[in-house]
């Protein structure tokens, strides 16, 4: 048997169709976040009743991520495994924090996830955690489709990052991780932000207004309301991914080889001596 390949393991291949689908779903992602910076004064958009509307469309775009990646076969069901019992662990590990003073404890997971799998593996992982996840604890609602990007875009991002090894590995995911919990912090309070601050006010949404004042609004709305839970996510996952980290990317990346993602399909020919024989198939690694 011939080794495996020494590159980054990828659970899930990215092919043209499933990196559309991914470029689709974080394009439609961007809109939803980002509206309230530049909707005009006559739009007449009112966040309350566009975020179910978000919520149709996302998921829709999510599952044809999964579809997309099943129908070109980047995904065997070796990944789609891998996918359930990452999924399940994250589903139970999320109400140990629930966000409560900004204790999130599964963010880690996305992160070490997407590094060792890579990052189609990782941007699926990150949705399918939070929706299970909001299926355990009843979190079911207009934000969970927010929730669901913000997470993918997790793990995606940590499948992206360079190569490294040892302990420059974990210093670079825990800063990852800490960076992700900030700006994943900012777009969830962006998607509610709208509607959640009413008329009038320093720290309310001005449909209309110039950019860069709402902007200021945003920004101090942040700064009041949601900093201290946002640092508290930054710094649980980036501790998670210090204490965790060695342990979990060795578990994972044993299962990674052993499951041969990336193992070739090839052909053995007849024997030698020349006897007929049909060919056997066999998986190299």
């Amino acid at each position: 048997m011939s080794a495996l390949p020494t590159g980054r393991l990828r659970a899930v291949r990215m092919r043209p169709r499933s990196t559309a689908a991914v470029a689709l779903v974080s394009l439609a992602g961007l809109v939803a976040f980002c509206w309230p910076l530049v909707v005009s004064p006559g739009s007449g958009l009112a966040h309350g009743t566009d975020a179910p509307l978000v919520f149709a469309l996302v998921l829709p775009l999510l599952l044809a991520v999964v579809l997309a990646e099943l129908s070109e076969g980047g995904m065997d069901v070796k990944a789609v495994a891998m996918l359930g019992v990452l999924a399940a662990v994250g589903a139970a590990l999320r109400p140990l924090g629930a966000g409560t003073a900004g204790l999130e404890t599964v963010f880690f997971l996305l992160v070490l996830g997407g590094r060792v799998f890579g990052a189609g593996f990782g941007f699926v992982l990150g949705a399918v955690t939070l929706f299970a996840s909001a299926l355990v604890t009843g979190g079911v609602g207009p934000w969970l489709p927010f929730q669901m990007l913000g997470a993918a875009w997790v793990g995606w991002g940590a499948g992206l990052l360079p190569p490294a090894r040892g302990r420059r590995e974990v210093a670079m995911l825990a800063a990852y991780g800490a960076l992700a919990g900030l700006v994943y912090g900012v777009l969830l309070n962006l998607s509610f932000w709208p509607f959640a601050t009413g008329l009038g006010g320093e720290l309310s949404f001005v449909a209309g207004a110039p950019v860069a004042d709402n902007l200021h609004r945003f920004l101090v709305f942040s700064l009041a309301t949601s900093l201290g839970w946002d640092i508290g996510r930054a710094l649980t996952t980036a501790a998670l991914v210090v204490v965790t980290g060695r342990a979990v990317l060795g578990a994972l990346r044993r299962a990674a080889r052993r499951a041969a993602f990336a193992a070739p399909v090839t052909f053995a020919g007849p024997a030698a001596s020349g006897s007929e024989q049909e060919p056997r198939v066999r998986t190299r690694g």
